[in-house]
């Protein structure tokens, strides 16, 4: 990929405080976070402009953020460490977290040619972003040698992007703003978080969690396995993000209520789910496929709030997501309202109960299932990503709260979808990931359309 990205200087960074919590200590690795080991890392950054406060010189920013990173990391000892793979007679694998604090990667780079408005602007997302952003290329099982975090910090002409890389077997998307808040707050001046991350990995022992592995878990985890890759032919993908109002996103709920109230349907569904079924009809309709061809929403589901006995912490640092799957006929679909698909949205993220969750991962643990890069990202399946409930316009680091966020190049596979908090209160933001010839017929698809703030 051609850019005009000059990297400046790249350095190690370690955990200020060399006696934090865990030092030296291996955190197993449970089921909800050994199933990515073949995947990417999450990339998500933050788009700043430059104040007018003579203080805010690039050269400052750069050192204020690396020393308020080393600060930060002080508490999240998992993130300086490395992935340990232990390999098996029977040709399985075992993998923990080393908490050594052998250091985060630091970069610094230049591209002087593009400007805020060059990313804010584009109706389509540039190429050029990806460059943005540390570690692309590589996977999950890779933290052996490679950092668990990367940070990018590039200047612009008028501002600066700072792309974050993390290890997706140690973190999920709520982990990873958890994160990232934690250190805005460090950059703005607090000695202390006001949600300490809980780091102990939950196991699940006779149908009871508890907070430490009795018997390491071991997986199929081989070299041909990991030295598989994706196609390239993904490099031909756009990326556009399309922007919802609060009262659009309101009016949409309405239509949807209105339609399944008529079918006497006691479901409460939600403003995401009407969102996305609304996302999801365009893509189907634009794709011209068969009435009786299947599609599906394939979605990952935050499991905090569901583990009851004993109840999660919210501040749980790993892993804890299932995946979820609609499945309807093109039919059904485009034919039903948007109340139909959101109402099957609603009905699939109910039936994800505790005994459920707990049910899987003990089947997990005695037939181990790897997700791989391609795996339920091709064909009619849409797939999401994030949530609209992080916190990603509060990260302000001392210089103003940031004017965009964007994802990077990692698990960029057809019909991915990235969900963010949109600027104003109330509003959302889909990146979505899809052929050039699908985004510019969802473009000018009134009915999609009409519900996007362009």
């Amino acid at each position: 990929m051609a850019t005009s990205v000059k990297v400046i200087s790249t350095s190690t960074i370690h955990a200020a405080n060399k006696d934090f919590p865990m030092v030296d200590k291996e955190i197993p690795l449970t089921p909800w976070d050994l199933q990515l080991l073949l995947f990417d890392p999450i990339q998500n950054g933050l788009l700043f402009r430059y104040n007018n406060k003579p203080i805010t010189t690039p050269t400052i920013i750069i050192q204020h953020l690396k020393h308020s990173l080393s600060s930060t990391l002080s508490f999240f000892p998992p993130l300086t460490g490395r992935l340990s793979i232990t390999e098996h007679e029977d040709n399985t694998s075992s993998v923990s977290v080393t908490c050594n604090n052998s250091g985060a990667l630091f970069v610094h780079a230049v591209a002087d040619n593009y400007s805020v408005n060059h990313k804010i602007n584009s109706v389509y997302t540039p190429r050029f972003v990806h460059s943005f952003f540390p570690l692309n290329g590589v996977r999950n099982y890779e933290g052996t040698t490679m950092p668990l975090l990367a940070v990018q910090v590039t200047e612009l002409n008028d501002g600066y992007f700072l792309g974050c890389t993390m290890n997706h077997a140690v973190v999920d998307g709520t982990s990873f703003w958890h994160f990232m808040n934690s250190w805005a707050e460090i950059s703005r001046g607090s000695q202390e978080l006001s949600k300490p991350p809980v780091l102990e990995r939950w196991f699940l022992h006779d149908g009871v969690h508890g907070c430490s592995a009795v018997d390491v878990i071991r997986i199929p985890l081989t070299k041909e396995m990991t030295t598989q890759r994706g196609s390239n032919s993904e490099q031909l993908l756009g990326e556009r993000v399309f922007h919802f109002t609060k009262e659009k996103i309101a009016e949409l709920k309405a239509k949807a209520n209105a339609e399944i109230t008529e079918t006497k349907s006691k479901n409460k569904i939600s403003s995401l789910q009407v969102l996305l079924t609304h996302l999801w009809r365009s893509v189907v309709r634009n794709q011209l496929l068969e009435a009786e061809d299947e599609v599906k929403y394939m979605s990952p589901i935050g499991v905090r709030g569901r583990m009851k006995n004993p109840a999660m912490a919210e501040n749980y640092f790993g892993n804890a997501i299932t995946i979820g799957i609609v499945t309807m006929t093109v039919k059904e679909l485009l034919e039903g309202g948007i109340g139909k698909g959101a109402l099957e949205m609603n009905k699939m993220i109910g039936l994800q109960t505790e005994e459920k969750l707990k049910s899987y991962s003990r089947d997990w643990i005695k037939n181990p299932r790897l997700l791989t890069v391609g795996g339920g990202c091709f064909g009619n399946t849409l797939l999401p990503s994030s949530s609209p409930r992080f916190d990603v316009y509060g990260n302000d680091f001392g210089w103003g709260k940031p004017v965009a966020v964007r994802s990077g190049a990692a698990n960029k596979k057809r019909q991915k979808i990235t969900i963010f908090q949109g600027m104003k209160d109330g509003s959302v933001d889909l990146e979505v990931c899809l052929s050039h010839e699908i985004l510019e017929a969802m473009g000018k698809d009134p009915e999609f359309m009409d519900a996007v703030v362009e």
